[in-house]
């Protein structure tokens, strides 16, 4: 895909606490400005990265971008097919992330913390 890797960041938002709850994945959420603002070319799917919080440690992960088609938005009970094809999900990405050319986005200067340079 053209349009990656895609770099972007944005304060982490509340969502509807199903993530740790129901799936047994912590998850974090993007305010709809930073998803409204994702490059025409990055479709709905599962995609893997790098991710890190206020400055902190850098750390592997995977990120669904759409609409979610086993909520609808709304809540409903939990499927064993939904979990299993997340856990899927995270290993296939933690495998990939450890090649080499993932693993040079890991130091990028994205992820530096912008109040230490400022020092």
């Amino acid at each position: 895909m053209s349009g990656l890797p895609y770099f972007c960041e944005g304060e982490v938002v509340k969502g509807f606490g199903r993530g740790s709850k129901e799936l047994g994945v912590p998850t974090a959420n993007f305010p709809q400005e930073v998803v409204d603002k994702l490059p025409e070319c990055v479709e709905s799917g599962v995609y893997y990265g790098w991710a890190n919080v206020d400055g902190g440690e850098v750390y592997k992960m995977v990120m669904s971008i759409g609409w979610n088609p086993y909520y609808n938005n709304t809540k409903k009970s939990m499927v064993d097919e939904l979990i299993t094809a997340i856990e899927n999900d995270i290993q296939q990405s933690k495998d990939k992330l450890e090649l080499p050319e993932n693993q040079t986005f890991k130091s990028n200067n994205f992820f530096k913390d912008t109040d230490s340079k400022k020092d």
